[in-house]
């Protein structure tokens, strides 16, 4: 099939069910909550549009393209998906009650205050992520994202460039190969730098070079790229690099220019596992 069936297919598929796989770890119990919002089941527009997203949120779907980057992907009901550090919740906010009845969500948190957000979000609306697994993602002390082969699909969205900084990219990487069915599919969304630039990995840009070479060394083989979140107005040379832009506008001064750019350039590569 051509890409672009591919690409359709999925779109439709995200509006579809399917038979819910094993539990690859034991959920969090989700108590009764009178206030819960209703977000329905195995629906992403719904989800894109729901209450228990924020206004800032919604303004950012015109940067990150869920819905075209989780088909791009191949994600939908039914599926048994691993984010990778998930941060504020962006991503999570969608993928939970998408896969809320059918598939499941495991989130790989890392220890401290970036684990903390995703807690907190747990603790205050456990009618929304109550059923979302917790693995620990804590390189290079452990990494525990459910057992082997029992994931469909694995995400990151815009991390890969602090592994890189830590040393700890080839570990992450080889957890996202272990946990991944053969034939499933390893989603890396990152802050691009140009190709053969020397940007300092501070800047949180890397190469598509580089993360396509850190993925195939450890037994990924690359899909397919695209351009979904590419931003040609991003010039890369930002004094507090890529948090120089939006969301983060970390510069002092007037930021009219970097909101004029808007969010940063990224790669968004597909890799898969292979099926033998």
């Amino acid at each position: 099939m051509p890409p672009g069936m591919r690409h359709t297919a999925f779109l439709l598929l995200l509006a579809c069910g399917g038979a819910t796989p094993a539990a690859t770890t034991t959920p969090t119990e989700a108590p009764a909550d009178a206030q819960a919002v209703d977000v329905p089941s195995g629906d992403l527009a719904a989800a894109m549009a729901g209450p228990h997203r924020t206004e800032e949120e919604r303004a950012r779907d015109v940067w990150r393209h869920p819905a075209e980057t989780l088909a791009f992907f191949e994600v939908a009901p039914g599926k048994d998906v691993v984010e990778l550090a998930p941060g504020g919740g962006w991503y999570t906010k969608l993928l939970a009650p998408l896969l809320r009845e059918s598939g499941s969500l495991t989130v790989g948190l890392p220890d401290g205050q970036y684990g903390d957000r995703f807690r907190a979000m747990a603790a205050e609306a456990p009618h929304l992520y109550g059923h979302v697994r917790q693995g620990r993602l804590a390189p290079p002390e452990a990494i525990e994202l459910g057992e082997p082969e029992s994931a469909d699909v694995v995400l990151t969205f815009r991390n890969t460039h602090g592994w890189v900084r830590n040393g700890v990219e080839r570990q992450v990487y080889e957890a996202a190969f272990r946990v991944l069915r053969p034939g499933g599919i390893f989603g890396v969304v990152q802050h691009r730098a140009p190709e053969g630039s020397d940007l300092d990995i501070a800047s949180g840009y890397v190469t598509e070079a580089a993360v396509i070479e850190a993925a195939t060394a450890v037994g990924f083989e690359l899909v397919e790229r695209s351009d979904i979140n590419a931003n040609p107005n991003d010039t890369h040379d930002h004094p507090d690099g890529v948090w120089s832009l939006p969301p983060s506008l970390r510069g002092e001064g007037d930021n009219a220019r970097f909101v004029a750019i808007g969010e940063s350039d990224r790669m968004t590569l597909k890799f898969r596992r292979p099926a033998s």
